[in-house]
């Protein structure tokens, strides 16, 4: 059954709190659909019920005045990046950190920046001088508009341990309001040692830390991280509504663990919240149980646990519920667990990894290996080697590069559960513009493994009940590294960012490359065609052994700036191309705000989580239809962007309407049809009226 109501806005206590409120518009059109299902269906018919406020004279009457601009598309002539660290105080407080996440914790819509540094492993902060590893930065507004960021670790309680004193480490941090009361909590994951007598603080563990609304955070008075189950080296975490209850639930990956026969992968976790900062686990009985790495038979089905390095959640069907994304480092099976699925005992999750190929791309040429050709020529009766061609290498100097062995399995690495990519993030993202979640995944790939070793790439989704993952080579699409001829070279792209940096409405794509020499943050700008041309150089965005990667409006101005981590390791086979620490830089965004643009804050209503993780919001405008979810974290070490959703809109300065399917369990539907361009626009589950509280052009 459809409803159709009409609230009164509500101006909300984040929206008081604001220096310069805009006024709210006296009236604007929404609809408001509850469907029968839970399908939530986000294309909702346009003939819903319209519901508005009692004055519908003058839709506009309220609203910040128009500014359309001209949207000239950025030509590539020109920087479009600045190196702001030395300007915006970063030098100056000696920033260090290779994993970046960013949100607003303290209700300011600036976000701050959480940089971590990873050495130190089981040890707490030193909080001397220069011995630091961890920063939680606040940004600023700086004299003549600029942008500055001031360190709040210490008072922010980020770092509090159970013994009353500060320091605690925080390798993956994410970002979501787990006690539903508007602000948003941390979950702060360690990697923590397998070896007891290196375990120098056993009481410190993954947290998820309460804030206050200031930016404040306080312990809460248990902490199931601290079992048996979850103390253990989490790689990645991802904040989601999966049963849709109005309460987040927390999705986490491990890596491995000591046990019989060395490190084996271990058991990646589901934790349901109770919407007031309690847990429970789940895993199993939700039906994302795997097994202990022991029947080969078990290991080739993909039904064991997986070195997991990245996590995400989306809903890649568009059935509403959302959906759980695992990578995996060790050219294992990536898994998709699908929400809803028909697994054993009929339980919510099953990994349809395989069937929608989300598990691997579709090279599995084995024969490319340099080990393999290798192998094969002196070992000419192995099974399949008439098929290997003539080594392309120096088989005697690689043996020697490897320790004397070559690094091959021939029984078992010619199977598709070692074809696949050291992997270690995936993206959900709607790149081609069709309402469906795309995937862009972040891999190492070393040389010698050959084609069939899973690049970065992008997987198109079809947006069936059982989607199909079609991978695009980087050779069709543009996507893809380029080296001088005949280079080999070791790359390390682990953490990516999918974002529309220069506001034309097509989402451009920013990978940090790690460590290893040669390596440097690269961007690719999607072209009109749906190719990506790769505009690094030509755009000032220049940072060498670029490990990490986080994404903000940190100044305000309507389009995206950039931070990188940098990493030290591997500097001693590439020392000219390393600073002296690993030290975080952030790039100011010089041609974004030159085209049009809409930023949008959801709050979610009865039944959904406040912050609206989850949440799929459409934009039509110019022609076109962009797609969003409001993420709750991703990929390698706790990756996450601003809750806030960024759309570019190029030349197209009128909205024709902004459509939200809300993460409650009836996927309520709202559209509204007047929503300023060049805006931050609030929208509020069950109200009417859009809320302007931000951004004076």
């Amino acid at each position: 059954m459809r409803a159709a109501f009409a609230l009164v806005p509500v101006i909300s206590a984040w929206t008081a709190a604001c220096a310069t409120p805009a006024a709210t518009p006296a009236a604007a059109t929404a609809d408001v659909v509850s469907p029968d299902s839970t399908s939530g269906d986000a294309a909702a018919p346009d003939s819903a019920v319209d519901s508005a406020a009692a004055d519908t004279s003058d839709p506009w009457a309220g609203a910040p005045a128009d500014t359309c601009k001209p949207g000239k598309p950025w030509d590539g002539k020109g920087p479009a990046w600045i190196d702001r660290t030395e300007k915006a105080g970063l030098s100056a407080l000696g920033v260090v950190g290779i994993r970046l996440s960013t949100a607003d914790l303290d209700g300011d819509l600036r976000p701050e920046l959480f940089a971590r540094s990873m050495a130190g492993q089981g040890n707490r902060e030193n909080w001397e001088a220069g011995k630091r590893r961890i920063f939680l930065l606040k940004a600023k507004a700086a004299d003549g508009g600029g942008l500055q960021f001031d360190d709040i670790t210490l008072a922010s309680g980020v770092l509090a341990t159970r013994d009353g004193q500060q320091g605690r480490q925080a390798h993956v941090v994410v970002y979501g309001d787990v006690d539903n009361d508007g602000d948003l909590d941390a979950f702060a994951g360690n990697t923590v040692p397998g070896d007891p007598k290196k375990d120098l603080f056993p009481g410190d563990a993954s947290e998820v830390l309460i804030n206050d609304g200031t930016g404040v955070f306080t312990l809460p008075a248990d902490n199931l991280f601290a079992s048996k189950e979850l103390r253990r080296s989490v790689s990645s975490a991802s904040f989601v509504d999966f049963d849709r209850d109005g309460a987040l639930d927390l999705w986490l990956g491990y890596t491995s663990w000591p046990g019989a026969g060395g490190d084996l992968p271990i058991q990646d976790q589901l934790l349901r919240g109770d919407g007031k900062g309690g847990w429970q686990i789940v895993t199993g009985q939700e039906g994302l149980q795997t097994k202990d790495w022991k029947l080969q038979a078990e290991v080739e089905a993909g039904t064991v646990h997986r070195v997991t390095w990245g996590t995400a959640a989306c809903d890649v069907n568009g059935d509403g519920d959302p959906d759980l994304l695992g990578v995996s480092y060790g050219r294992y099976f990536n898994s998709l667990w699908l929400n809803g699925g028909k697994g054993p005992g009929g339980k919510r999750f099953e990994d349809l990894k395989a069937e929608t190929h989300f598990d691997r791309d579709d090279d599995d040429d084995w024969t490319t290996n340099w080990n393999a050709q290798c192998y094969c020529q002196e070992n000419p009766q192995a099974a399949e080697c008439d098929k290997a061609p003539k080594p392309v290498v120096n088989c005697a100097q690689l043996k020697k590069a490897f320790g004397g062995t070559y690094r091959w399995n021939h029984a078992n690495d010619r199977k598709p559960f070692r074809l696949g990519g050291n992997t270690g993030t995936v993206q959900c993202a709607d790149l081609d513009r069709d309402g469906d979640l795309d995937m862009v995944f972040g891999s190492i790939v070393h040389p010698d493994v050959g084609s069939s070793s899973d690049p970065m790439r992008i997987a198109s989704n079809d947006g069936a009940p059982i989607p199909q993952f079609v991978t695009h080579k980087g050779k069709d699409n543009g996507f893809a590294h380029t080296w001088p001829t005949g280079q080999a070279q070791d790359v390390g792209d682990m953490s990516l960012a999918v974002f529309d940096f220069d506001n034309d409405g097509r989402l451009d794509i920013a990978v940090a490359g790690s460590d290893y020499p040669g390596t440097r943050a690269k961007l690719w700008q999607q072209q009109p065609d749906g190719r990506y041309l790769e505009v690094t150089a030509v755009s000032g965005l220049e940072m060498m052994h670029a490990a990490s990667i986080a994404v903000a409006d940190w100044d305000l101005d309507g389009d995206l700036d950039v931070a990188f981590g940098h990493s030290l390791a591997r500097c001693g086979l590439s020392p000219a191309e390393c600073k002296k620490t690993e030290e975080v830089h952030v790039f100011e965004n010089t041609v974004g705000n030159s085209a049009n643009w809409l930023r949008i804050a959801l709050q979610g209503g009865a039944g959904s989580n406040r912050r609206a993780i989850g949440a799929r919001v459409s934009v039509t405008a110019g022609g076109s239809t962009q797609t969003q979810e409001v993420g709750g974290g991703y990929g390698h070490f706790g990756l996450q962007n601003d809750t806030v959703l960024h759309f570019g809109l190029g030349a197209g300065c009128v909205i024709d309407k902004v459509l939200v399917r809300w993460p409650d369990a009836a996927g309520t539907v709202q559209t509204w049809t007047h929503v300023r361009a060049n805006q931050l626009v609030r929208l509020v589950q069950g109200e009417v009226a859009p809320q302007y509280p931000l951004y004076k052009n």
